[in-house]
């Protein structure tokens, strides 16, 4: 694989063609795009052309990321059927990330939420159980459809997760949370086996695992969707998703982004793919 550096911006054709790629694999949600400040985040100025190319697409669910009401009414004019939104378990994050205090996000949201800074803050540190069921159980009583609860900086361990899924499963239907897993510590895959066996059967994923979150230094992507599949699939899981094709499009973006696969399960079955290859 050629990992020359590219160009940071990547253009709005190879985001529509991952996304293509994804739904192919056979997975029934694919976030699109998010519509936020290009001031601010610049590699998210096309939201709206993205929606554009997508409309026709069938197979899958695309929602959309929006902060505020200007990026909530910006997604429905371009088409979007289901928004995300993302309130904070830490007060500091919430100013940091959003520019508002948790009180006033819970003001703004409605519809689909996603809870960010679960078990832990990189400014507060720890955030207690309470303080997260306090923020699920607002947004559920608002009518919230979902509610994925989000370990964003990664630092949540199976001991930390545990308390902090009781309280929430203790004002929150489990049928209504889903998990979101960074895995900045290597502890995601275990924080979803520890999430399914509790009764929560949704979970957040990223293509090889890419991404991660410009306020919350250090912190790696959301944990790679080929591991998660990988994983599901030894458990007897039936995903309905492909892990061949769903490598076709973790290989696609990498290419273009000049860097290796952040998925475990995928470097491992290049590797063993190549060794086969070169013995025929």
């Amino acid at each position: 694989m050629d990992y020359k550096m590219r160009r940071d911006i990547v253009p709005t054709a190879v985001k529509v063609e991952l996304i293509k790629l994804l739904v192919s694999s056979g997975l029934p949600v694919v976030e699109a795009t998010s519509f936020v400040s290009p001031k601010w985040v610049p590699q998210l100025a096309d939201a709206k052309d993205v929606m554009e190319a997508i409309r026709n697409i069938e197979g899958a669910r695309f929602p959309v990321l929006t902060p505020n009401l200007k990026g909530f009414e910006a997604a429905v004019t371009s088409g979007a059927r289901e928004v995300a939104i993302f309130a904070s378990a830490s007060e500091s994050f919430s100013k940091s990330n959003i520019n508002c205090s948790i009180e006033d996000s819970l003001i703004r949201y409605h519809d689909v939420a996603y809870i960010s800074c679960v078990v832990g803050c990189p400014v507060e540190g720890m955030v207690l159980p309470s303080k997260v069921a306090y923020v699920a159980e607002q947004l559920c009583d608002m009518g919230c459809s979902e509610i994925s609860l989000g370990d964003t900086i990664g630092v949540g361990t199976p001991g930390t997760v545990i308390p902090m899924l009781e309280a929430v499963l203790d004002v929150v239907p489990v049928d209504k949370l889903a998990v979101h897993f960074h895995d900045t510590y290597g502890q995601a895959l275990s924080n979803i086996l520890t999430s399914l066996q509790m009764g929560i059967s949704t979970v957040d994923s990223s293509v090889s695992g890419l991404g991660g979150c410009p306020y919350a230094k250090g912190a790696s992507g959301n944990v790679a969707t080929e591991d998660v599949v990988y994983m599901l699939n030894g458990l007897g899981v039936k995903t309905n998703v492909d892990l061949g094709k769903l490598m076709i499009a973790g290989d696609f973006i990498c290419k273009h982004l000049g860097r290796p696969s952040g998925s475990k399960t995928a470097t491992a079955l290049n590797k063993t793919t190549i060794a086969h290859a070169s013995k025929l």
